[in-house]
């Protein structure tokens, strides 16, 4: 077999397995999407207080502690105890649900009914507000996060290709253990949406809220239910990316990479984000392999926006979303 169509392989592996990455995050702008119509801009952001919020609990981090110490002239930073990452995921957990209850009681109630660029508007200034909660929680600075998975090339995979090939592929642990969560996580959310009752109350919430509001459905607790997915979605991805590249402020433009990934599959589907977020993944590997060079480069910062602008001009429902046609 021709070198270069071996390497061709490789590169469309390690872009699958990147495409699950950008799929999980833009699966949390599409639980919000269909809930309420809105498109949360704070969703990279929920994924960066997520990861932080991890560490910090992990390493028995004091939240607010340099806050603490300028008010009252102390020197406290860590409690002195280390919380297993199980248990750590799960208080984690706890704090997101705890936001999204927050997030309803005191921004979205007060906006039902309104215009969507007004709920757009106010998902940025939550994006900024949560940036700046986390920097006064746990710091500034880069932190490292291991819950235990495994990382680094997988040597089954490796030694295989290698028998095949004469050369073997590498490919990462951590992303075959995206792929699998990944997985099990879109089919749980399938799932939800299409046979139960909270799943069909929050498809009818998105279609108008006074509608819903009518037939006695509970928007409250629709839209806290679906802020809590969507941020257990977020520390999923954030634990991913935080493995993976380290927890640090620039965790929250993920989010932006969710945004070709959204437009080619489309704002209102689940399996979309993930068929989106592969297409992407592989597309920008391939095209850094094919032309990169002859570009000088650096191609993966900008072909996922021109493929999602070309998907505007001509589809811009995306792949799976629904066509929306206004009668006047």
């Amino acid at each position: 077999m021709p070198e270069q169509l071996v390497f061709a392989m490789e590169v469309i592996l390690n872009g699958l397995m990147a495409g699950v990455l950008y799929a999980l995050v833009a699966l949390g702008f599409v639980l919000i999407y269909k809930a309420s119509g809105i498109f949360n801009y704070a969703q990279g952001v929920m994924a960066l207080f997520a990861a932080m919020t991890l560490v910090g609990i992990m390493k028995g981090q004091v939240p607010f502690a340099h806050l603490i110490n300028a008010i009252f002239g102390t020197h406290i930073h860590y409690f002195g105890w280390n919380v297993p990452a199980l248990l750590a995921i799960l208080m984690t957990m706890a704090v997101m649900v705890l936001l999204a209850w927050a997030v309803q009681r005191f921004v979205m109630r007060h906006l039902v009914g309104q215009e969507p660029i007004i709920l757009f508007m106010a998902t940025i200034g939550l994006a900024y507000f949560l940036e700046g909660v986390a920097d006064l929680m746990w710091g500034s600075e880069i932190k490292t996060l291991d819950v235990g998975l495994p990382q680094g090339i997988n040597l089954w995979i490796d030694e295989t290709t290698y028998n095949i090939f004469d050369y073997g592929f590498f490919i990462d642990n951590l992303d075959i253990v995206a792929t699998i969560i990944a997985a099990l996580l879109v089919a749980a959310l399938v799932a939800f949406s299409q046979y139960t009752k909270q799943g069909r109350a929050m498809r009818a919430v998105a279609d108008d809220h006074q509608a819903a509001l009518s037939v006695g459905i509970s928007l409250n607790f629709i839209w806290v239910m679906v802020w809590s997915v969507a941020g257990f979605v977020a520390l999923v991805a954030g634990i991913m990316w935080g493995t993976k590249s380290g927890v640090q402020f620039s965790l929250s433009l993920i989010a932006l990479k969710a945004l070709p990934v959204l437009m080619l599959g489309g704002f209102t589907s689940i399996p979309g984000a993930i068929v989106g977020g592969l297409i992407i993944g592989v597309g920008e590997k391939l095209f850094e392999f094919a032309l990169g060079p002859a570009l000088g480069g650096a191609t993966e910062n900008w072909f996922a926006y021109v493929l999602a602008l070309i998907f505007l001009v001509f589809r811009p429902q995306g792949l799976f979303g629904e066509k929306i046609i206004e009668r006047v």
